[in-house]
């Protein structure tokens, strides 16, 4: 268990240290309220001096907004062109406009979770004018038991989270909702449910959802009439998200979910997998959905798809070719990924991203993602 050591009234203090994106306690910490400045703040969080809030937390959620502008203003801004269709850049500048882009990201997240907030062995916040996150934050650290302190903006995440799956997100091609729980993907980018939700099935006695997340991929297959589907995540979060929507959504009967490092016991006619879309390494946990370090979800499932498939059965692969116009991944590449799995292609569907990202001019990957398709790429054994 990682402690935060702080000095208070002349006295030596600590408390249970809680981050979910795994960073450490910081050295250095300062006693905050109302009266320091807003600038002086960013300052202190820019040098890495976390502040620990005492005063009013509805004042701490305005510094933390006020930081936030800070953190934004400095960064670099990028140059939209004026021309409507600017020439695409070369592969290596969007690689580095990627890889710059990350760095100021991970490097906003370290200094805006620099503002700190105590919490009470009941996980209650013991400030002025503080929401009941007890049950939020049971849902993310389990039961109370010990006095802690967490970054605000993980505090406000966590409640945030707990929103989502207390209402759920509308997927259309399910006709209902599905509940994300908090460090699990949500289903927010739609298209690559419907490109399930549309391709055509081989076969409706079985399938396989690799790495499920919230499981709306296995709900899917299961409406369209698949008789038994199983669904697999390492991740424990996911496969309890996974279990809680197959529940919610009468499918209990009809979808398995289980916890594994890609696929289950046998085969099956039919295995999809929506890998990580992007190769390169996460810094959180939700960035486990986003980023495939050294794309190895997706050479696993490349790899073993074959022995996994019944003879005449079909593999889905959904993925986006974001990778391809970032310069992270070829074309080429992939297909020869396909080639070295003893796969062919059968069909490939496409579909443009809907999300509001691909029309911010503003975004340093805009032009990237201006173009960007979401294949599902339908492979068998050759």
């Amino acid at each position: 268990m990682l402690e935060i050591r702080w000095t208070e009234g002349g006295e030596a203090r600590s408390a249970r240290w809680r981050s979910e994106n795994g960073s450490p306690p910081p050295a250095r910490v300062a006693i905050a309220d109302e009266r320091l400045a807003a600038a002086t703040a960013y300052r202190l969080a820019c040098e890495g001096t976390a502040l620990l809030w005492r005063g009013d937390f509805h004042a701490a959620r305005r510094l933390l907004r006020a930081m936030t502008r800070r953190a934004d203003h400095h960064a670099p801004a990028p140059r939209p062109s004026r021309s409507p269709s600017p020439p695409p850049p070369p592969a290596s500048s969007l690689v580095q406009a990627f890889q710059q882009h990350r760095q100021a990201r991970s490097q906003r997240a370290v200094t805006l979770g620099r503002l700190l907030v105590p919490l009470d062995p009941d996980h209650s916040v013991p400030l002025r004018r503080a929401p009941d996150v007890r049950s939020a934050c049971a849902q993310v650290y389990g039961p109370a038991t010990e006095a802690s302190v967490t970054s605000l903006r993980e505090l406000l995440g966590i409640v945030g989270a707990y929103e989502w799956r207390r209402r759920g997100v509308e997927v259309p091609a399910l006709n209902d909702r599905i509940h994300p729980h908090y460090g699990v993907f949500s289903p927010v980018r739609g298209e690559y449910v419907d490109l399930v939700a549309a391709a055509p099935l081989v076969s409706r006695a079985g399938a396989f959802d690799i790495g499920a997340g919230t499981g709306v991929l296995a709900a899917v297959l299961a409406r369209r009439g698949v008789e038994r589907v199983v669904a697999t995540d390492r991740d424990p979060r996911a496969v309890a998200c996974a279990r809680d929507n197959v529940r919610r959504l009468g499918l209990s009967g009809r979808v398995d979910v289980l916890e594994a490092d890609l696929f289950p016991p046998g085969r099956a006619p039919l295995v999809v997998c929506n890998p990580p879309w992007l190769p390169a390494k996460p810094a959180s946990p939700l960035d486990h959905a986003v980023y495939d370090p050294g794309s190895r979800m997706l050479r696993g499932f490349l790899d073993g798809l074959g022995e996994h498939l019944t003879p005449e059965g079909e593999g889905w692969l959904i993925l986006s070719d974001l990778a391809e116009r970032l310069g992270l991944r070829t074309r080429a590449e992939l297909l020869s990924a396909f080639a070295s799995a003893g796969l062919r292609v059968v069909d490939q569907l496409r579909t443009r991203p809907r999300h509001p990202r691909a029309s911010d001019r503003t975004d340093p990957l805009h032009t990237a993602r201006t173009t960007e398709t979401t294949s599902l790429w339908r492979l068998r054994r050759t």
